[in-house]
């Protein structure tokens, strides 16, 4: 009894937290007249992903998502893991560059805003994917520099010192021993830093502009003197989600890699 009542607990807590998804889909599914409808499939459509790319150019503004997304994380890993390296073996400026580091996720991105707007329209970066990537970038490093401190820490200095034994540097060593074992635990930093730049709201909006529009400010724009266009957000949204999913599936992998089997491989 007690196993089966575990269970329906377990379903019942996916039912709630997969039906709203499930229904986001159902409504971008159904012409707009019918999307505040309580019948489950009244009838079915694809005109709304239609209007998506043919009406709102949302196709660029996926392109647009991507290609920052995925820049931004070229960009922040190699500084996150040897600024994170320096911590976990040096312990790179002490405590209080630790504090910093995470204190700098602490302030509110509205805070930055107007500086960094100001700042981006004198070097001509606004309204520029260049200008979104290095914001992204800057955001991102200090949260992902404090989750590989934590899996570098992890790594047994051990096998560090056995490569400078065997005659490797400590460039060497770090390059050829530390990031294979520390493969899991920077991916999942990578898919990490994916997720937080697709998600990005703010920024995109200030220092976008209707070429360099991203999915969430797209998303936004769909509201009109008729109100919010409910079916085409909905399609919106359920593409807006498949990378997420995918990124999430991967995470979960690498990251139970990482903290399971980093340290001993």
């Amino acid at each position: 009894m007690r196993r089966a009542l575990s269970h329906l607990g377990l379903i019942l807590a996916v039912v709630i937290v997969i039906f709203p998804i499930l229904w986001v889909f159902r409504t971008s599914l159904v012409p707009p007249q019918e999307s505040y409808s309580t019948t489950i499939l009244p009838s079915v459509t694809l005109d709304n992903y239609r209007a998506l790319f043919a009406e709102k150019n949302f196709g660029r503004n996926y392109l647009n998502s991507l290609i920052v997304a995925i820049l931004s994380v070229v960009v922040t890993m190699p500084l996150a893991a040897m600024t994170g390296y320096a911590f976990a073996r040096f312990r790179t400026g002490g405590g209080l560059a630790r504090f910093a580091t995470l204190a700098s996720q602490m302030l509110p991105p509205v805070a930055l805003a107007l500086p960094t707007f100001m700042l981006f329209r004198g070097l001509g970066l606004t309204n520029s994917l260049t200008g979104l990537t290095i914001v992204y970038a800057a955001i991102n490093l200090p949260f992902l520099t404090w989750i590989l401190m934590g899996f570098f820490e992890a790594i047994p200095e051990d096998l560090e010192g056995a490569a400078m034994t065997d005659g490797a540097t400590r460039w060497g060593a770090f390059w050829r021993v530390v990031l294979p074992v520390a493969a899991p635990g920077i991916m999942a930093a990578g898919v990490l830093g994916f997720i937080l730049s697709w998600n990005e709201f703010l920024f995109a909006l200030i220092l976008g502009g209707s070429n360099t529009a991203t999915v969430p400010v797209a998303l936004a724009s769909l509201q009109t003197s008729n109100g919010v266009q409910i079916s085409n957000v909905a399609a919106g949204v359920s593409l807006a989600i498949l990378p997420l999913m995918i990124a999430a599936k991967f995470i979960q992998k690498y990251l139970v890699e990482g903290l399971s089997f980093g340290s001993v491989k």
